[in-house]
């Protein structure tokens, strides 16, 4: 299981630390506004009220043994500096961090973030991609040449076992969970068989993704 420490809990933190649990992984999400902190506590592992700006409240969190932390704050270019700062200095292992703009980005890209995101330029692509692939139901960039789709089982998949299907020799991609009547498999076994009201979370390259959705 991965763990993951989501710094700033505004509408980009507070998603992306409830998608991280529902996908099984160990969530500590933090905040320093109390009332933010309280509308995650039940979808997340962990939640507390702490100062991302004080090294030592980081170090108390054992920020360093999380596989990744987030860096989510939304209101203070500063504090998005200094909450950056303070983890890669405890050795945090993977940072990525919210950019508000461009010369954010370059700022936080200098201090060491492994990976910079804009949200309102993520959300523009994934729906570029959703419109000319309609059947995907969501889609996460991981790097340029590869991330993780969402999209119904195919038909010619149906009572099917992963065994059989084989996907990853067959395609190149990986499942990774299977969410069917709002639970969630994670890591489904070689004899998990795929039902028709199944929503698939695939992981793979570009264009092994794109043969799926072509299924």
């Amino acid at each position: 299981m991965k763990s993951y420490i989501v710094i700033g809990l505004g509408r980009f933190g507070s998603e992306a630390a409830r998608r991280l649990c529902e996908l099984g992984c160990e969530v500590l999400a933090v905040d320093s506004h109390s009332d933010l902190v309280q509308q995650v506590s039940n979808e997340v592992t962990h939640a507390v009220v702490a100062d991302a700006r004080d090294k030592e409240v980081l170090r108390s969190l054992g920020a360093a043994s999380f596989d990744c932390a987030i860096v989510a704050i939304g209101g203070s270019l500063a504090d998005s500096v200094l909450a950056t700062i303070n983890l890669k200095e405890l050795g945090v292992p993977y940072l990525v961090a919210k950019a508000h703009d461009e010369t954010h980005r370059h700022v936080l890209q200098k201090l060491g973030a492994d990976r910079v995101v804009i949200p309102e330029q993520e959300n523009a692509f994934r729906l570029a991609r959703s419109l000319s692939a309609p059947n995907v139901l969501d889609y996460i960039e991981l790097s340029s040449e590869c991330g993780i789709i969402e999209i119904p089982a195919p038909i010619r998949w149906m009572d099917k076992s992963l065994l059989e299907l084989n996907v990853r020799a067959k395609l190149g991609v990986t499942i990774i969970a299977v969410k069917r009547k709002g639970k969630i498999t994670v890591s489904p076994a070689a004899q998990f068989r795929i039902r028709q009201e199944d929503i698939l979370v695939v992981l793979g390259d570009n264009y092994s993704l794109e043969a799926v959705q072509k299924l």
